[in-house]
């Protein structure tokens, strides 16, 4: 079976005012078809940049690939021409942002929205309406087809994110890049939208990435994780074993932020803690 994606020892900085700063360093890690990898990390780590890496969002202007490459499906992702990129956005790799209300376009309904991504990606579809629906109601939302017309500010945040893993999934990609996906919603919501993508990947048998810095969410959702700090993979494997026997300090410290039922904490681990145990 060949390799889905492949990083190799990706590294990008951006420029400042100030100089350059090093965002990514040699990053390197692999999926199969259908597999699911857990980039863990605390914010500024380099979780998202590595994410948007993959299909090159980062904008150009500032962010400068400095070695390495990202490999989708054997072809190299840097040097793709701006159509083929283009059939790769969506098509092959496809979002779920972290805080839908910035993400969804507040001036055009979800039925546009998830239409215009259907139209682009899948032309074949002849009754682009019915799509949208089939698409809203297998991500979990009550009366698809009455809820087509609305606007994002009609919806909850967690109706919100369920369009937003419509409109992704709706483009039949091969692997979904899920950024924080429970990021401001409630207990209960962030548990619901978990359980929709473990099952749509199981279900559409795609690749999962989820970007997170709670640990808490990861098991029994993602096969692999890789632990980020500082820009760097300081820690990657089978996610169990990792759960079960942490190598490195950074992840035991992770790890110990972990609210446990019964437990009574005064002081949780900080980053010198961690490096200097």
């Amino acid at each position: 079976m060949k390799t889905l994606l492949e990083v190799r020892n990706l590294s990008i900085r951006f420029r400042t005012q100030d100089g350059y700063v090093e965002a990514v360093k040699n990053v390197s890690f692999s999926m199969m078809p259908g597999g699911s990898l857990a980039i863990v990390g605390e914010s500024g780590s380099g979780k998202s940049v590595t994410a948007l890496s993959l299909t090159r969002l980062l904008p150009s202007a500032v962010a400068e690939y400095t070695s390495g490459d990202v490999l989708f499906e054997g072809r190299s992702v840097l040097s793709l021409s701006p159509p083929e990129l283009r059939k790769v956005r969506g098509g092959g790799i496809a979002y779920v942002f972290q805080e839908p209300s910035t993400s969804l376009n507040p001036v055009y309904s979800i039925r546009s929205q998830i239409g215009e991504a259907i139209r682009l990606h899948r032309p074949e579809v002849k009754d682009v309406d019915a799509e949208v629906i089939r698409w809203l109601d297998a991500v979990g939302i009550v009366d698809a087809a009455k809820r087509l017309h609305d606007y994002p500010h009609q919806l909850s945040g967690g109706m919100q994110q369920r369009a937003m893993m419509a409109m992704a999934l709706s483009c039949r990609p091969k692997l979904l890049v899920a950024d924080e996906p429970t990021t401001a919603l409630d207990v209960t919501i962030q548990a619901q939208i978990l359980d929709e993508l473990r099952r749509l990947r199981a279900e559409f048998q795609m690749g999962l990435i989820l970007i997170t810095h709670n640990f808490a969410i990861i098991r029994g959702l993602c096969e692999r994780v890789a632990v980020m700090f500082r820009g760097e993979v300081v820690e990657y494997g089978d996610t169990e074993s990792i759960l079960r026997s942490p190598q490195h300090p950074y992840t035991r410290a992770l790890l110990a932020c972990i609210p446990r039922l019964g437990a009574r904490k005064t002081r949780l681990p900080t980053i010198s803690d961690a490096m200097n145990p």
